[in-house]
């Protein structure tokens, strides 16, 4: 397989991606507890999608698809289309997180100018668990190869669970519920 994912490259996304965080985390700051209106929603779905258009057009840039090299031309161009492939299926599946959040937040009775915090703070916590689950994961399968079969006997079990919970209401006298929610 091909990669142009060299140490530097990964250590400017890591960079990059802090970064990121950082000014969304330091603009929440500033701005306080806020209702987030829909011009403020699209003006940074806006800066970001820009961003992103940035980097893919510095990283066809970077690996020759501007040089007269026809090999460095393609592979640029193979790997600008990927990304932006890659880019527009994460947006597309992306929307239907938008919804279970708006259920979480309904049914938690999460205020209107929390949920951006909320949001952020559940974004950040899911990329530091994530890490730590596919670097262990990737370690252990590494040194231990049989542990993808405790893996995929997980993965079995809780589609078993799924599917015998599939037609079932949740009990909602033992779902814990946010102070000063009204139980309903």
């Amino acid at each position: 397989m091909l990669s142009v994912g060299t140490p530097l490259l990964w250590s400017l996304f890591a960079a990059f991606v802090l970064v990121a965080l950082a000014i969304d985390f330091l603009a929440m700051n500033r701005q306080g507890a806020h209702t987030v209106t829909m011009r403020e929603a699209g003006l940074w779905s806006l800066v970001w999608v820009a961003v992103s258009l940035a980097f893919v057009g510095w990283l066809w840039w970077h690996l020759g698809g501007a040089s007269g090299d026809e090999t460095a031309r393609a592979l640029a161009d193979a790997k600008a289309l990927e990304f932006v492939t890659g880019y527009l299926v994460e947006k597309a599946l992306a929307v239907d997180n938008v919804f279970v959040f708006l259920m979480l937040f309904t049914y938690f009775a999460v205020p209107a100018e929390f949920q951006k915090r909320v949001l952020m703070i559940g974004i950040l916590g899911a990329l530091v668990l994530r890490a730590v689950m596919i670097l262990v994961g990737a370690w252990l399968v590494a040194q231990f190869h049989w542990v993808m079969y405790l893996f995929g006997a997980f993965l079995v079990f809780t589609g078993i669970k799924m599917w015998w919970a599939a037609g079932q209401e949740p009990d909602r006298a033992r779902t814990p519920r946010c102070a000063g929610s009204s139980g309903t």
